[in-house]
């Protein structure tokens, strides 16, 4: 079951990563992005960092590894 999770969560991710400027225009600019990441383009970026945190998590869940790391970061 988590290797689903896993694997959907990873497919997600690479989707936000990969379409940035889609999510975007979807979500709009985000002012936190916009003002800890820098004017030009901090949203995009801010999306991207997202899609790939969500990816590495799936990845994590796909190998088991979820909560040994989940631990260790709290």
């Amino acid at each position: 079951m988590t290797f689903l999770i896993g694997l959907v969560m990873l497919i997600i991710g690479t989707l936000i990563t990969i379409k940035s400027d889609k999510v975007l225009e979807m979500f709009g600019r985000s002012e936190f992005f916009e003002t800890k990441l820098g004017s030009a383009g901090g949203s995009r970026l801010g999306y991207k960092l997202v899609g790939i945190i969500i990816a590495f998590l799936g990845i994590l869940a796909m190998t088991g590894l979820i909560q040994g790391f989940m631990g260790w970061i709290l």
